[in-house]
C-alpha cells in the first residue's frame, strides 16, 4: 500500500469511517458465528462451509487493513475554486460530437452515485487536470485519441 496521501471529500471520509466501524463490529461478529456454526458440524478438514468462513474472514480483514491505511494516510478537504481542473473539481466537458459529460475528478474512494467520475490517474482525469474553462484537452484511450472541451467547472460540495 501507497503512503501518498488519498484525497477524500469529508463526505467520503465519513462513508469509509461508518464501512470500517461496520467491519469491525457487526462485520467480525457475524464471521465468529459464522465458524462456530461450522466448527459445529464436525471434522474441519472436509468442512467447506469452514472454509468458506475462514476465507470470508481473510477477506474482510484485509478489506479492514485497506480501509485503516487509506484514512490513515487520507487527505481530508473540501475543494477550493482555483479556476482550474484540480482533484475534487466537477468539470462539464463537451466531446467533438457536442455531447456533454460531467465528471467528478477524484480517486475512486471518492465515488458518488449518479455521478461520473474521472479517476487522476486515468487518461481524461489526467488531461483535464489543471486545465480551466474553454480549454481543450486530448487524451488517449483503448479506443482511440479524444479531445474534449471543458465548458463548466465548479468545486465539488457533498
Amino acid at each position: 500500500m501507497s503512503d501518498q496521501p488519498t484525497f477524500l471529500t469529508p463526505a467520503a471520509h465519513a462513508r469509509i469511517e461508518d464501512e470500517l466501524q461496520q467491519l469491525k463490529t457487526e462485520g467480525r461478529r457475524e464471521i465468529e458465528e459464522r465458524i462456530a456454526e461450522a466448527r459445529s458440524h464436525g471434522d474441519l478438514r472436509e468442512n467447506a462451509d469452514y472454509d468458506a468462513a475462514k476465507n470470508d474472514q481473510g477477506l474482510m480483514e484485509a478489506r479492514i487493513r485497506k480501509l485503516e491505511h487509506l484514512l490513515n494516510t487520507a487527505e481530508v478537504r473540501n475543494v477550493e475554486d482555483t479556476g482550474q481542473v484540480e482533484i475534487g473539481s466537477v468539470v462539464t466537458v463537451v466531446d467533438s460530437d457536442g455531447d456533454e459529460m460531467e465528471y467528478f475528478v477524484a480517486p475512486q474512494e471518492n465515488k458518488v452515485p449518479g455521478m461520473l467520475l474521472a479517476s487522476p490517474t486515468s487518461p481524461l482525469g489526467g488531461a483535464l487536470l489543471g486545465a480551466a474553462v474553454g480549454d481543450s484537452v486530448d487524451y488517449d484511450a483503448p479506443a482511440g485519441t479524444f479531445t474534449v472541451t471543458i465548458k463548466a467547472l465548479r468545486p465539488y460540495v457533498g
